[in-house]
């Protein structure tokens, strides 16, 4: 039987470390950190998200500033808010929740955000940090899984780490940090060849490709650490992740369930990043 990673308990872990963080900031440099959200019409899923972000940035101390704007917002509006934020002293990290409605073009808006406040690591200057191992703020989910993997008491250094999806969001970047970990990296997709048989070479595998249940654990070797990013949503209304979790469970030696792995640590590292970015300041 796998060891389950319980990213609720890891989570709460970091964040009790991140509240005392923040307190230190404050008695040290009378700086509270500061997270702007930035949400665009009424999009229920991205509603439920800027909740439990708030949420998680009151629990810490973090002073969290909630921009809700319409659906009809144009692109010039929002960009003026964003260069709003990026000049105020109170606000250390940016977060402009995603996606945008179809009038705005995502791209044009992550790259107006600071670099310094981009606590998504979404910035091309961030990615190119990132891609050549200089310090810079990270990807959250990214950043979640090398501590959910880091827990599972593997070390990545040697060994075969399979990623299946290459999103700017989650794949390529957590490639790039296993490379850092020394790890041996391949990136499936779509269009990749015996996607069973290259899945089952590895020792790690981060499955996030949004497609329920789609790993079995045919496809996975045995011992295995198996991060599972997805969460979706079943015709009755209960979530899964993309594995099969109750057939893997038996197979792997570490597994994240989901939901309750991957998704609290993401908010977690976008609590670290504005820390840091408050630090940075």
């Amino acid at each position: 039987m796998a060891y389950i990673i319980d990213g609720k308990k890891i989570a709460a872990e970091f964040r009790a470390q991140l509240a005392l963080d923040v307190a230190s900031l404050t008695q040290t440099r009378n700086i509270t950190p500061g997270l702007a959200v930035v949400l665009v019409g009424n999009n229920p899923a991205s509603e439920v998200y800027v909740r439990m972000k708030k949420k998680a940035c009151a629990d810490v101390g973090i002073a969290s500033f909630s921009h809700e704007l319409p659906i009809d917002t144009t692109e010039d509006d929002l960009l003026a808010l964003v260069n709003r934020l990026n000049h105020d002293p109170n606000v250390h990290g940016i977060l402009v929740q995603l996606p945008l409605p179809p009038q705005i073009h995502e791209s044009r808006i992550i790259q107006a955000i600071s670099p310094r406040k981009d606590v998504d690591g979404f910035h091309p200057e961030n990615v190119g940090l990132l891609a050549t191992g200089s310090p810079g703020l990270r990807p959250c989910t990214p950043l979640g899984i090398m501590a959910l993997i880091a827990k599972s008491g593997m070390d990545p250094a040697g060994k075969h780490a399979v990623i299946i999806g290459r999103s700017n969001i989650v794949g390529k970047p957590v490639a790039l940090m296993l490379l850092q970990a020394h790890a041996t990296v391949t990136i499936c997709h779509s269009r990749t060849h015996h996607l069973q048989q290259v899945i089952s070479s590895g020792d790690i595998v981060v499955a996030a490709i949004g497609r329920p249940r789609f790993l079995g654990k045919e496809a996975i070797q045995e011992g295995a650490v198996v991060i599972d990013v997805g969460t979706n949503r079943l015709e009755d209304g209960t979530l899964c992740g993309d594995c099969d979790f109750e057939a893997i469970k038996h197979k792997a030696s570490a597994i994240t369930p989901s939901p309750g792995g991957v998704g609290p640590m993401t908010i977690a590292m976008l609590l670290a990043n504005t820390i840091q970015a408050a630090q940075q300041s």
